[in-house]
């Protein structure tokens, strides 16, 4: 009797239906349907070859490579290949798992950059060694089906070292927390009364919900929530002056100049702060979106303005802020039009874009914003592109809410899996996103065991909405419903090349088809809020590292395929590819549709060849916003400047024009936030060389 020794050193009895199972679960990987009597007949080779060893104990490896090279060389080579691969990553995960000093060695060189905002610091290098075993950990205790679909390259659990510690991102009550109070965990910190200490603890309300969370922090309604803090301020200045005597037309010059000084400060020391402050042991700086541009009041008005303007002059020697990322709202009838209030603010915000690359742009008058303005609920956004809105558990406002985790579909694995058949497509699509449904309600089940204290800036300070009359051995699980659950996808361009040959950007029949996909993992999202009574969304995955790691797996699988596999990355979820010659207008037109598609979380970029004119992006959105329900816009170009001097180079420069410096440091966009170019990771760096402008693209420039 045949006795196969495992590999701890155990002897258990052979059983031939795990070989026969082993070849369905390869075949079905990749999509490949096997017939009941061909699985039988390598079946009975397997065993053949077995009773040829002639031997009474046999190691799991040896069976293993016994299967593998009877797939290999019996014409089912792409099924011995999947077979191959999990056999691998099942071999990486054992190895980490029994002996970490490998990640850590790795990581004691350099930490990746799958998160371009990530140093490489003590801090961080620490954080990354704890963050990779958590990782594994979480692999080796989860259903196995749902970890081979991670391992494998079919799903991507995001953020898979923080699966059983915390959520994701967070819009923060701002006015709110401030004017009630906060405790950070040593002490309260009493309500502000000027707009410098507002201004300074709206940067601790940052810094400390990145320390409870995995992903970035907004504030949804800056200028409108600093505002607050105007009014006070003003009361303070006059008292200040009238106690010195001051004659009563000189104070009221006085106040309002004073005043503006005191605002001046405060938003050069949100930039500032922002850009130095540290979270997370110090790795980075925090994730931080702020969002602008609709006043209600005057006071909320010059904020906006003012916070611009210290925006645009940079750092210390007028060096790039990276953050915050600023996102402006434009609205007809508010500021969208020269006849409008606050028109002077667009105005402004084009002319600060057109140097510093943010603001990024958010249209409220998109049919899906406006339907939540008109009822009172502004909508808002983060950097990274997360959008919650609709609320199947309570009011649809975005203050106290972010997305929980987001999973994200290997869409261009299915299309090559397909080849073709576009009826197959879908029914694989709709296999994926069914186990996408199970990885995340795996997820709730495992986050709803932590409690208050677990997360007890956030919840214990009452941040997210649902955490109201919670205690600290209370369980989350309110706060869960009261989020967004996010299906992603990446790569639809490569979908639609591997099913048709052609774009969506080339073809209209492919433009159809995208559509047609993006529009099934919506409906899929919406049929499961009402069956499970969550709030699950369609999500334009941002991808920074997974850009690059889906490919490499299919690579490895199925070989170099033209237009598809033949590059180092997978193109931004529903993106027209980065070197395909478009005009502006076109890529509007053909990327506007999915913007009320994926409610989870969409952008589109505009790239340009060397910094705008104020009239050029105000050309583009202008045209975007008119003529399109198009919603969230960045416009990209280069950004190089002397690290010595502060001054900026044009595209061609490589020296500093003004003190002779080839210190040059240049900023991109990465999925919505700028970085540092040399932060980039590969498959980022990759897109990042193949990207062309809009401008001087074969269909040349055509905006207006």
């Amino acid at each position: 009797m045949l006795h196969v020794v495992k590999r701890d050193g155990r002897k258990v009895a052979f059983n031939s239906s795990k070989i026969t199972n082993a070849i369905k679960g390869a075949s079905d990987e990749i999509g490949y349907i096997l017939k009941e009597s061909e699985v039988i007949d390598l079946t009975q080779k397997i065993l053949t070859k077995l009773e040829d060893i002639n031997s009474e104990e046999i190691s799991v490896e040896s069976i293993q490579n016994i299967v593998q090279d009877t797939l290999l060389y019996n014409d089912y080579k792409e099924i011995g290949i999947a077979y191959s691969n999990y056999r691998n990553e099942r071999t990486k995960i054992r190895d980490i798992k029994s002996d970490l000093m490998k990640a850590i060695e790795k990581i004691g060189v350099e930490t990746d950059r799958d998160n371009a905002n990530v140093g490489n610091n003590f801090s961080s290098k620490l954080l990354r060694i704890a963050s990779e075993s958590n990782k594994w950990h979480n692999l080796g205790v989860m259903p196995k089906h749902l970890a081979k679909a991670h391992e494998n390259g079919d799903l991507y659990y995001h953020d898979l070292d923080s699966y059983n510690l915390t959520t994701n991102c967070l819009h923060i009550p701002t006015k709110e927390i401030l004017t009630n109070g906060f405790n950070t965990g040593y002490g309260y910190i009493r309500p502000p009364k000027r707009i410098e200490s507002a201004c300074e603890l709206s940067c601790i309300l940052l810094q400390s919900t990145q320390n409870d969370m995995f992903g970035g922090q907004s504030h949804p309604d800056f200028d409108n929530d600093m505002a607050s803090f105007v009014e006070p301020t003003r009361r303070e200045i006059r008292h200040e002056l009238e106690e010195l005597g001051i004659e009563e037309e000189i104070v009221k010059e006085q106040v309002e100049k004073r005043l503006k000084k005191n605002i001046s400060q405060a938003m050069q020391g949100i930039v500032y702060n922002l850009n130095t402050m540290h979270s997370r042991a110090g790795s980075q700086v925090p994730f931080s979106s702020i969002n602008i541009g609709i006043p209600y009041t005057k006071d909320a008005a010059l904020v906006c303005e003012i916070f611009l303007k210290e925006y645009e002059k940079g750092l210390g020697k007028g060096e790039q802020p990276i953050f915050p990322n600023i996102i402006f709202r434009v609205k007809e009838g508010v500021n969208k039009n020269p006849k409008d209030p606050y028109y002077y603010l667009f105005d402004l915000a084009c002319k600060v874009a057109s140097k510093r690359m943010n603001p990024t742009f958010m249209n409220i008058d998109s049919d899906f914003n406006l339907e939540y303005y008109k009822k009172g609920y502004m909508p808002a956004t983060m950097g990274c592109r997360t959008r919650v809105q609709s609320n199947i558990n309570g009011e649809p406002t975005v203050k106290g809410r972010g997305n929980i985790a987001p999973t994200t579909v290997n869409l261009p694995r299915l299309g090559i899996v397909a080849k073709g058949d576009i009826n197959k497509f879908f029914s694989l699509l709709e296999n994926r996103l069914n186990l996408a449904k199970k990885s995340l309600l795996h997820r709730y089940e495992i986050l709803k065991r932590l409690r208050v204290k677990d997360v007890p800036f956030v919840a214990g300070q009452k941040l997210m909405k649902g955490s109201e009359g919670l205690k600290a051995e209370d369980t989350i699980e309110p706060i869960l419903k009261q989020g967004t659950w996010a299906i992603g996808f990446i790569g639809l361009a490569e979908t639609l090349i591997a099913l048709t040959g052609k774009h969506h950007g080339e073809d209209e029949a492919a433009r159809e088809l995208g559509l047609k996909i993006i529009q099934f993992i919506r409906g899929f999202t919406d049929k499961i809020t009402e069956e499970t009574q969550l709030n699950w969304s369609c999500y334009a995955t941002p991808a920074e590292g997974l850009s690059g790691k889906f490919i490499l797996q299919d690579k490895k699988i199925f070989g170099n395929i033209k237009g598809v596999t033949d590059k180092d990355y997978y193109t931004n979820s529903y993106h027209v590819p980065v070197g395909f010659q478009i005009s502006i207008k076109d890529k509007i037109n053909i990327e506007a549709p999915y913007h009320k598609i994926c409610n989870g979380g969409h952008i589109s970029y505009i790239e340009l060849d060397d910094y705008p004119t104020k009239d050029v992006i105000m050309d583009i959105l202008n045209y975007a916003y008119t003529s399109t329900n198009i919603n969230y816009i960045g416009i990209n170009f280069h950004i190089k400047y002397c690290r010595d001097c502060g001054t900026y180079l044009q595209m061609n420069e490589d020296l500093c024009g003004h003190c002779g410096s080839d210190n040059i440091q240049g900023i991109s966009r990465v999925t919505g936030y700028l970085s540092l170019d040399e932060r980039f990771g590969p498959g980022k760096l990759a897109e990042k060389k193949d990207r062309i402008s809009h401008t001087n693209a074969k269909a040349f420039y055509e905006v207006g």
